[in-house]
C-alpha cells in the first residue's frame, strides 16, 4: 500500500486539520455614506481594542473618529488607533495582518511608514467596519486625533457643526472616500490647527 506524505508547515510542525479562522473579518468597501450614530460602535470598537492589545501586546489602542463621539454621525466606520513604541513598526504590521487586518485596497491610502489596515468585527448581531490606523507612540498624530475626538467629545455644537459640514460634503456629489476625508480637512484643521 502506498501513502502520500504529510508536508510540514514552515515552522516544522505538522499543519494542524482543523481550519484556523481569522479574528478579523474581510473589509467591504462602500462609497462614502452619512450613517447616523450608533452606540453599538462602542461595543464593537471595545472588542476590537480587546483582541488587539492580547494579540500584539506592546501596543496601546484606542477609539478615535465619530463613532467615539456620542451623538456623532458619520460613515459608520469605526477608527482606531494602535499606538506602538519605538522600532517595533515592521513588527506591529506583521502582528496585526496575522489577526486578519487587511492592507487597504481604495480610498485614501496612507504609506506603509503611516499604515493603516481595514477589517471588521462581529458584535451583538452586527458586522462593523473598522479603519485601524498604526501611530507610533511618539508621533504628533496621537495628539491630533485624540484632540479632535475629544473637542467633539466636549462641545455638542462643534460636532453639530461637524456633521452638517459632512452632509454638506455629500450634497455636494462628493462619495470616493479619499475625495471625502480631503473635504473634511479644512473643518478639521480649523478646530485642531495645521499639521
Amino acid at each position: 500500500m502506498r501513502t502520500t506524505p504529510r508536508t510540514c508547515a514552515r515552522n516544522g510542525e505538522w499543519p494542524s486539520p482543523v481550519k484556523r479562522t481569522s479574528l478579523i473579518l474581510p473589509y467591504a468597501g462602500s462609497r462614502t455614506g452619512y450613517v447616523d450614530y450608533d452606540p453599538g460602535a462602542v461595543g464593537a470598537a471595545a472588542q476590537a481594542v480587546a483582541l488587539i492589545e492580547s494579540a500584539v501586546p506592546w501596543v496601546q489602542v484606542e477609539h478615535i473618529g465619530s463613532t467615539a463621539v456620542p451623538g456623532c454621525a458619520g460613515k459608520g466606520i469605526v477608527d482606531l488607533m494602535a499606538l506602538y513604541p519605538p522600532d517595533k513598526l515592521e513588527a506591529t504590521r506583521a502582528a496585526i495582518d496575522g489577526i486578519g487586518f487587511q492592507r487597504q485596497r481604495a480610498g485614501h491610502i496612507f504609506p506603509e511608514e503611516r499604515p493603516m489596515r481595514v477589517g471588521a468585527i462581529e458584535h451583538a448581531g452586527r458586522r462593523y467596519r473598522l479603519h485601524l490606523h498604526l501611530i507610533g507612540m511618539t508621533s504628533p498624530a496621537k495628539e491630533t486625533l485624540r484632540c479632535f475626538r475629544d473637542a467633539l467629545r466636549a462641545d455638542s455644537a462643534l460636532r453639530d457643526a461637524y456633521q452638517a459640514k459632512k452632509r454638506a460634503i455629500l450634497r455636494s456629489g462628493l462619495r470616493e472616500p479619499k475625495d471625502y476625508t480631503h473635504a473634511k480637512g479644512a473643518f478639521i484643521t480649523s478646530v485642531i490647527g495645521p499639521p
